[in-house]
């Protein structure tokens, strides 16, 4: 590459092998190799070997091998030039670069990073020791970044003077400019870039740092509450992610990424003991940051409010999820508080949101959903079109079948109905409801059931049970149709007066559809529903419980897979019900 070679044979002759692979795994010696747990796949017993004498390394459950640098290139997630910077800068070594333009612009890289790095330490040190830097101090004990946080993560305080960092670095203005740190001002002075803010230094990936953010205290006339270094030749808002640095180790083995809007989020997730969480640098989410989060991870989970990203976002987040092969799904947080808040008054809260996210679509459909009525056909039908006009948005026609049948359980049509405006595609699909059969209460699709239960009993009957039935005189008719077996005149005679009304008018409906489909998404309503009530559920056995009854659920439309799915959610809602009594 662009490294002498002669360089590259001194750092693979003198850097230890075992030393620099025990700065990430625990080794013990056996005879003449190190053994320990490979970091590159999950395992119980040590099957990875490190041999000084070699210099290599080898796993025999994975087959991962190599020497000290492919090792850094993986662990680290660096190309081959990045790997031998990355050790020699641990090992002290100066190297050298051979001619040409590509070894010219790694030095220019090297030397602005360099700068950027005497500038972390400038204002870490003045947040840290100077008695101007006070009101800085104060400020971060209160939202909780004080001492060891603000260590962990270099904070650092912007003197509110005019060229404090530009006559204390040591560096010309020039160079300076080229990072974003200074300028020269109308006067023909250097100036500082950044005054009388709190600073959080931003990291490549790989830990060197390119770029600030500065955050004004409470009470500064400054409009702008947050100031960004401007893009540089070392600095590309697009394709930088603030606490990658810190966060990358926790996202391979969670393979897992939360991306956040601030850098306190990043800091409060960290300190909540989620350690997996980055955020954009002032700038929406890119397909650069993906590409760059692709190398780490497959799940992607947005810790910020989605109804933000309007259409053209959304359908850029599923060619996303397609082309790189990625999950996105979204963390619901309390109404009101950000996971910076949260770090301080409920942790916890931090990791069951992120346990609980939900899929992109499906956080945005139930928003629609609840935000819209079914106290009428037209109500019905209004949201209906909003919500398959979410659907449709997506290029996966089997997702938007899938999404289909939780609206007609929804407000109450036959899924068969919203299935084909899902096979349309739409983005403007028109529902009537209104000439539809009179199914009052709006929870038409337990109706629906109630009918089915007379012409269809022997169906449908193991599929049901009280828990399906939110509306209370729906599940009185349940309960008597069942106590009847689905003999229409023994119900009626059970029945409550009102229970009644509605099991004589289900059994004059004419209704055609799916029997056991249609007990399905009554059951995939319901589990939903018992779902959102536990998602303050702290306990890890129950949390992992309910995980497996969100993976239920998209089984439901997969063949050969439904009815077992169907059948473990039905005990599983049961066992809810029974914790409720």
């Amino acid at each position: 590459m662009a490294i002498a070679d002669t360089d590259i044979e001194r750092l693979r002759e003198t850097v230890s092998i075992v030393d620099t692979i025990q700065g990430y795994v625990q080794l013990r010696r056996v005879g003449r190799n190190f053994v320990g747990l490979c970091p590159f796949h999950a395992e119980k017993s040590g099957s990875f070997n490190v041999r000084e004498e070699t210099r290599r390394y080898k796993c025999f459950g994975c087959g991962a091998s190599g020497d000290v640098f492919k090792f850094i290139q993986e662990i680290e997630h660096l190309d081959f030039v990045g790997a031998i910077e990355h050790i020699a800068g641990k090992a002290g070594m100066q190297l050298t670069y051979t001619s040409g333009g590509q070894s010219k612009d790694r030095q220019r890289s090297k030397q602005l990073t360099e700068i950027m790095s005497k500038a972390v330490d400038w204002y870490h040190d003045r947040l840290l020791n100077s008695p101007d830097a006070r009101v800085a101090r104060d400020y971060l004990r209160v939202r909780g970044l004080s001492g060891d946080v603000a260590r962990e993560f270099r904070l650092g305080w912007a003197p509110d003077d005019w060229d404090a960092l530009c006559s204390n670095l040591g560096v010309s203005i020039d160079l300076l400019r080229e990072t974003g740190l200074g300028f020269i001002n109308k006067r023909g002075k250097p100036q500082d870039s950044f005054r009388a803010r709190v600073m959080f230094p931003i990291f490549r990936d790989s830990g060197e740092p390119v770029a600030f953010g500065g955050r004004v205290l409470p009470g500064s006339t400054d409009p702008a509450k947050y100031k960004n270094s401007p893009e540089t030749s070392i600095y590309a808002k697009s394709k930088t992610l603030y606490g990658l640095n810190w966060a990358k180790a926790e996202i391979v083995t969670a393979d897992e990424v939360i991306i956040c809007e601030g850098y306190t989020d990043v800091i409060g997730f960290h300190r909540s003991g989620v350690k997996r969480a980055v955020a954009t640098c002032g700038t929406a989410l890119t397909e650069d940051h993906v590409r760059l989060l692709k190398r780490f991870a497959t799940k992607v989970v947005l810790a910020f409010d989605a109804d933000t990203a309007g259409q053209g976002a959304a359908e850029r987040f599923y060619e996303w999820e397609q082309r790189y092969k990625v999950q996105v799904s979204v963390a619901h947080f309390p109404s009101g508080k950000d996971p910076g808040d949260l770090a301080n008054s409920d942790p916890g809260a931090l990791a069951a949101a992120v346990q609980n996210a939900k899929p992109f679509l499906g956080f945005r459909l139930q928003r629609v959903l609840e935000a819209g009525s079914i106290s009428s056909p037209e109500a019905r039908s209004r949201t209906a079109e909003k919500a398959m006009a979410v659907i449709n948005e997506h290029p996966d026609i089997n997702v938007r079948k899938l999404y289909a049948g939780q609206v007609a359980t929804h407000v109450g049509v036959p899924v068969v109905d919203m299935v084909r405006l899902a096979e349309r595609g739409t983005r403007r699909p028109t529902v009537n409801i209104a000439a539809a059969p009179t199914h009052r209460r709006g929870e038409s699709a337990e109706f629906v059931v109630l009918a089915l239960m007379f012409s269809q009993w022997e169906e449908i009957a193991n599929w049901l049970s009280e828990a399906l039935f939110v509306d209370d005189v729906h599940r009185r008719a349940f309960l008597a149709v069942a106590a009847a077996q689905g003999k229409i005149t023994t119900a009626l005679e059970i029945a409550d007066p009102e229970a009644r009304e509605v099991l004589e008018r289900a059994a004059v409906a004419d209704v055609d559809t799916q029997a056991i489909r249609e007990a399905w998404n009554l059951l995939a309503a319901a589990v939903r529903r018992e779902l959102t009530h536990r998602v303050t559920i702290r306990d890890p056995e129950q949390i992992r419980i309910d995980r497996d009854a969100r993976l239920l659920l998209e089984n439901l439309d997969v063949p050969g897979m439904a009815e077992s799915s169907a059948e473990q959610l039905l005990g599983w809602l049961n066992s809810r019900v029974g914790e409720h009594e």
